[in-house]
């Protein structure tokens, strides 16, 4: 999937750094294989050993439908967001059980909530394979026969991997093709909740309070992992401080920042300023317009639509605060700056010239086919899960009938476990919000695009938005798990004689959507990422290892102090209280979305009020991040990341020192809340003791 088919706020008026060149201050999402400790003992006098790095990776965890998180008990409990657990939890609700607005406590192990499709995944190894995929595309000169060859040797190296050690293996492409490492995960599937708090609690001030700082939100989820119907046994989980950490003090990051744009090209930058953002931003609305159309009919459809709704407007005022970033003309020429620096570099030396001098010319040509081919890139889309589901069908039964190294992306044998789960959840569809959902997406393309399009009168044939939606979500069996395995096992006769509708639309726009990607990686993909390979190399010649790679959702450690910031004329403090919580919930008159649960009003004279409720921190963070441990020196959970400020919004492309702060929930004001809010002090007892 190309990278701008993506939903990944102020001016720039302070410190800016950049990772063209060295990584300065508290900057970087450092991989596990190149820590910063030559800055961490510089500017810390702290160095990680090789044993802290280890047992850190191995309890951290990816969940796979979204964020970081961590083991903190040897008996498989696992510490993440409330909003990234929602999925699962919004998943398992029902009218009569509704989790997201209720919260969930299971006291004893036989009441843990199994979670219909989640995947949590621990990097037990990382290999370097550059020297192997490189000497793969040696001596070949055309770069459409080195993207095909660059496939094959990825899908072979990541199929031996799984065969010969049954380990999720993910090659993971660094520095824009300058390095590539082979990561081998640990993969569970049986991961039961245990715990949640209301909604309201963990997302406390709503849209209005999201991405700022001070902040008053208990957003943490706990789920316990199983493996063959038991708990897992595991000495790899972090040790509970429930002090926490004090003004000052360096705390860590381990977590999964998704993709970002900090070593991209200026021409790449200015085409996601000039014409990605706009269309994401103008689609996203769009959609989020529909959802609260849908949720407006009843509290029933509202349950079901708030999840897609905070997804969005949470995609939204990222994507905007990175927006507006690139808005700001000092940014832009502090990034022309670097990249100017960069290529003179190269060009210092006739052999670097040679080799790599054209790169950013061939990236910049490509980006322009680029930016005349997204709209029907973009709008070429049905926004339904059941579509989706259809069109994996369609293509799965296909590909998996093709050499390895030819298929398309998500269809290779090292994902095919994967893909199987996802595809066969037993998770509800609800028909009338898909058919919500179509229809707006529909009116969209049909409206960007125009009715002489190629794809647009495949889809419509002249009907109305409405009318296809309708006949396709009604006419669909494809919400039935059952019926979804029967289409696979059945493989291409059943599915090229099945007139499902959605079965039958899939058949026919999946011609037209080959064809959109075949444009797109010939003129496009093959072009840079064979310029971007050769800029890797030249940046690893220019700068050593000082530089960290963009985000790829693979494991990075990041590291700063903990800090309050200047704001607003005055100060924020580095730390917010309980005492608080309260003040602002009373000084919106309990007002939505500053209302408090009946739990919390109910508990205001049952524990300390000056207890740390979230603190700010210079961690370097983003996207993907979410549920990250934030711990101490001694490797000790301090914290758990669930945001960052709106002066951090521009971290897609550069990293703000002064002001620019990750937000985290206190490991004390989680203990404080499961004891005398929720009841749960066996849960509170199994985090306590496990820190001894």
């Amino acid at each position: 999937m190309p990278s701008f088919l993506r939903y990944a706020l102020t001016p720039f008026l302070f410190s800016l750094t950049f990772a063209t060149s060295t990584a300065s201050a508290d900057e970087g999402w450092w991989t596990f294989d190149n820590p910063p400790s030559k800055q961490l003992q510089e500017r810390y006098g702290f160095t990680p050993t090789q044993e802290w790095l280890d047992h850190l990776r191995l309890s951290c965890v990816r969940l796979n439908d979204g964020g970081s998180g961590a083991f903190v008990s040897p008996h498989g409990l696992l510490l993440t967001n409330h909003h990234v657990a929602r999925s699962q939890l919004q998943k398992n609700s029902s009218p009569q059980h509704d989790y997201l607005r209720d919260g969930f406590y299971a006291a004893a192990q036989e009441q843990e909530m199994k979670s219909p499709d989640l995947e949590v995944n621990v990097l037990v190894s990382l290999e370097n394979v550059t020297a192997r995929i490189q000497d793969a595309l040696k001596n070949i000169t055309d770069e459409k026969k080195a993207l095909a060859a660059r496939k094959e040797i990825i899908a072979q190296i990541e199929r031996q991997s799984l065969q010969s050690t049954g380990l999720r293996s993910d090659i993971v492409i660094l520095y824009q093709g300058g390095e590539y490492w082979l990561y081998r995960y640990k993969k569970y599937t049986d991961v039961r909740l245990v715990f949640a708090p209301e909604q309201q609690i963990a997302f406390f001030g709503g849209d209005p309070d999201n991405f700022s700082f001070p902040r008053y939100d208990l957003d943490m989820a706990i789920f316990r992992v199983y493996e063959n119907g038991k708990p897992i046994a595991s000495t790899n989980y972090l040790h509970w401080n429930v002090k926490g950490a004090a003004d000052g003090e360096l705390v860590f990051m381990a977590g999964h920042p998704g993709s970002t744009s900090r070593l991209h090209t200026m021409a790449q930058i200015l085409a996601e300023r000039d014409v990605i953002d706009p269309i994401v931003l103008s689609s996203a609305r769009q959609r989020i317009s529909v959802m609260k159309q849908y949720a407006a009919q009843g509290p029933e459809q509202a349950r079901q639509a708030q999840s897609r709704i905070f997804g969005l407007e949470n995609g939204v005022k990222s994507t905007q605060g990175g927006y507006n970033a690139l808005l700001d003309p000092h940014l832009i020429a502090a990034k022309q700056a670097a990249e100017s620096d960069f290529r003179k570099r190269v060009e210092s030396k006739p052999e670097w010239h040679t080799e790599f001098g054209g790169a950013w010319d061939a990236i910049a040509a490509a980006e322009s086919k680029l930016s005349s081919m997204i709209k029907p890139q973009y709008f070429r889309q049905l926004d339904s899960q059941l579509a989706g589901l259809a069109l994996t069908i369609v293509r799965y039964v296909t590909e998996i009938k093709k050499p390895d190294g030819e298929r398309l992306a998500g269809f290779h044998e090292s994902e095919l476990d994967s893909l199987r789960f996802s595809l066969f959840s037993p998770a509800p569809i609800s028909k009338e919000m898909d058919q919500a959902r179509l229809s707006g997406a529909l009116a969209e393309s049909l409206a960007q695009l125009g009715s002489d399009d190629e794809w647009v009168k495949t889809v419509l044939e002249g009907r109305s938005p409405d009318t296809v939606a309708a006949q396709l979500i009604q006419g669909t069996q494809l919400s039935d798990p059952k019926f979804r395995k029967t289409l696979v096992d059945g493989g291409e006769a059943a599915v090229a004689t099945s007139t499902d509708p959605m079965i039958a639309l899939a058949r026919k726009i999946d011609p037209v959507a080959r064809k959109m990607l075949k444009l797109y990686e010939d003129q496009v993909q093959s072009v840079t990422q064979s310029a971007g390979e050769k800029l890797g190399r030249a940046r690893f010649l220019v700068y050593g290892n000082s530089v960290y790679p963009d985000g790829t959702f693979t494991l990075r450690l990041s590291y700063g102090r903990v800090a309050g910031y200047p704001m607003n004329g005055t100060k924020a403090p580095y730390k917010t209280t309980f005492y608080g919580l309260y003040d602002r919930a009373a000084s919106f008159d309990f007002a939505s979305p500053f209302e408090l649960p009946a739990r919390l009003k109910e508990a205001r004279d049952k524990f300390d009020l000056n207890t740390a409720l979230d603190f700010a921190n210079s961690c370097d963070s983003y996207g993907g991040s979410s549920g990250s441990p934030v711990v101490n020196k001694k490797g000790e959970l301090v914290g758990l990341n669930f945001d960052r400020n709106v002066e951090a919004l521009g971290r897609r492309f550069v990293y703000q020192e002064e002001t620019g702060r990750a937000i985290a929930v206190h490991s004390g004001a989680m203990i404080e809340a499961l004891r005398k809010i929720y009841g749960a002090g066996a849960l509170a007892d199994e985090l306590e003791v496990s820190s001894h």
